[in-house]
């Protein structure tokens, strides 16, 4: 088998929508490593874009997977529920930073699992403006879509957008956006586009992926927490990309003297997986009716 012809069945029967990186056909993988059908091996430096951080079949991953296969598979969990995603709820909620009660809820990718943290925010603030930053990726869903800050290729030709939602800049000194730089737009932003009074969150990537792998500084997340305080807006961090150890705490927030009023994990919190979740302080996580979320 060849990579170039499954190539050649790929652009007749999947859309070209679906972007591909390389044109290496994945047969097996362990660990760190992938071979391609042609017997080629190659050092995997993607992780499935931070989604294996525990390696490519690591043995504690698939023994547990095993083990759940010859239990069930599935039962929605609204309907039929079941002890381990109240454990593992248990375990997130003791693991995030922020001192004060948390609370929990699972969905299946990370856009999901954003667009929910947005639904939280807005009811339990009663408000419906959303803030995100350029060069932020939030997802490919219409949520997603529109708090990502990013046109081409994620925006372009799908049509409106969500509305209320507004962008600011991100502080990046190599860009010469400095946190005084983003901070004013920020104070523009609520003097000619949004009542601050209308802002339900504020949503920030601790290290923009999409955006160019650029750390949020410690004293621009100070401020956005003290602006979130100040407004009565909720403080939304999207972990999905940055969770899990990969900046060398458990979380990157871990890395800032505040916390989230609501974090959003997905990718390597399953180890290649489809999970994903939304934590957050616990009178927030309960604003929702039941039916509400799920």
């Amino acid at each position: 088998m060849k990579n170039s012809a499954i190539s050649e069945r790929k652009n007749q029967s999947i859309s070209r929508g679906v972007g591909m990186t390389t044109q290496i056909y994945a047969d097996r993988a362990e660990n760190s490593e992938i071979w391609d059908v042609e017997g080629r091996r190659y050092i995997d430096f993607s992780s499935g874009i931070a989604v294996v951080n525990t390696g490519h079949r690591h043995p504690k991953v698939i023994e547990a997977v095993k083990a759940q296969l010859d239990r069930f598979t599935h039962t929605c969990h609204q309907v039929v529920p079941y002890e381990s995603y109240v454990r593992l709820a248990e375990r997130l909620n003791g693991m995030l930073p922020g001192k004060f009660d948390k609370k929990t809820i699972f969905v299946t990718t990370g856009a999901e699992a954003v667009e929910n943290a947005i639904k939280i925010a807005r009811n339990a603030t009663g408000r419906p403006a959303v803030i995100a930053f350029a060069g932020g990726f939030h997802g490919r869903t219409f949520m997603g879509m529109a708090l990502t800050g990013k046109v081409v290729p994620y925006k372009v030709g799908f049509g409106a957008m969500p509305a209320d939602v507004f962008h600011a800049p991100f502080p990046v000194a190599l860009h010469g956006i400095t946190v005084a730089d983003s901070l004013a737009a920020l104070d523009r932003l609520f003097k000619a586009d949004v009542d601050p009074a209308r802002v339900a969150a504020i949503i920030v990537e601790p290290v923009q992926g999409e955006g160019g792998f650029y750390e949020a500084p410690r004293d621009f997340m100070t401020a956005l927490r003290k602006i979130c305080d100040q407004h009565g807006m909720l403080l939304i961090a999207d972990e999905v990309q940055t969770g899990f150890a990969r900046t060398g705490k458990m979380f990157a927030m871990d890395h800032h003297e505040v916390a989230p009023d609501v974090t959003t994990m997905a990718k390597s919190l399953a180890g290649g997986f489809p999970l994903s979740a939304v934590t957050g302080r616990a009178e927030i996580m309960d604003a929702p009716s039941p039916g509400g979320l799920g």
